[in-house]
């Protein structure tokens, strides 16, 4: 009886530690998407307030004939 408990604990544990590391997997993953969404986002913004102020490259500005 014991041992039939202990072995049960002991394949729960292991289910618990394979679930554990997938959702660290995800976790991490993620995390990683967050990054580089962030670091697009900034880019993006500061674009934007490139073009808000005026500070725009040529390439993306009208040409005086408009």
């Amino acid at each position: 009886m014991t041992e039939t408990r202990l072995n049960d604990l002991e394949i729960r544990l292991a289910h618990q530690e394979r679930v554990i590391a997938d959702l660290n997997d995800v976790v991490t993953t993620q995390w990683k998407k967050i990054e580089t969404l962030e670091r697009r986002l900034q880019r993006l913004d500061e674009e934007v307030q490139a073009l808000d102020s005026g500070d725009a490259p040529a390439a993306n500005q009208k040409p005086p004939h408009y």
